[in-house]
């Protein structure tokens, strides 16, 4: 199968059975949403969806946040990891929001990136999402998926490298939904120390299963032999 057979299966299946893909992140705007994700890092999104009502009920605006102090925040995100870090980001974010962009959070790839605490990955969401513009975050679920199935060459050394791949074999459309298929296939089913392939639906598409197969018919071979 080609790189570009692989991407037309790929989407035409996704574009089938889950045309409306979606952050699973709870939010309603784009100052929320920035907030969801830059708590979501090395985090799990139902975790962040527990504490983010009570953080946008008392920090509904970025004004109101950016006038807030360490010790008046930190209380609502302790329980999520790096809590300390992440303070400080979404207080200095929101100072920055506030005093450069009037507290309307930006839709260019890097004036996002000027808010403390947004990196590359979290700007895209925000683009992508909010936004709807053809870019890829590239998190782990999507790092190590699209290499599993062979969207991406396993020689693929950074997030950077995949993003750039993914981007160039996608259509613009189809790019901020593919984003969310691939977290979603690798939160749920392709899962880091043993996929679910016997759950999966895409295995017809995927090059880790197909050698998965070969491998297993080998040791088959030999066993009876």
């Amino acid at each position: 199968m080609t790189t570009k057979e692989r991407y037309k299966l790929f989407v035409d299946y996704f574009s089938t059975h889950q045309p409306e893909a979606e952050t699973e992140l709870h939010y309603t705007n784009p100052y929320e949403l920035i907030v969801a994700v830059s708590l979501s890092a090395q985090c799990t999104d139902k975790r962040v969806n527990m504490v983010t009502p009570a953080i946008f009920r008392n920090f509904p605006t970025p004004e109101v946040l950016a006038r807030a102090d360490f010790d008046t925040l930190y209380p609502y995100i302790k329980s999520i990891s790096y809590p300390s870090n992440k303070t400080k980001h979404l207080l200095g974010m929101a100072k920055i929001l506030v005093n450069e962009f009037h507290a309307v959070v930006p839709s260019d790839i890097d004036l996002l990136q000027k808010l403390p605490g947004v990196g590359r990955k979290t700007a895209n969401v925000i683009a992508s999402v909010v936004f709807n513009k053809p870019t890829m975050a590239v998190d782990t679920h999507v790092f190590r998926v699209s290499k599993r199935i062979g969207l991406v060459p396993a020689k693929a050394k950074t997030p950077l490298e995949v993003e750039k791949i993914l981007v160039k074999n996608l259509s613009n459309i189809v790019i901020p939904k593919a984003h969310h298929w691939l977290i979603l296939l690798g939160r749920y089913i392709c899962v880091a120390r043993k996929p679910l392939c016997e759950k999966c639906s895409i295995t017809h598409v995927c090059k880790y299963f197909d050698q998965k197969v070969k491998e297993t018919q080998k040791a088959d071979l030999l066993k009876n032999s």
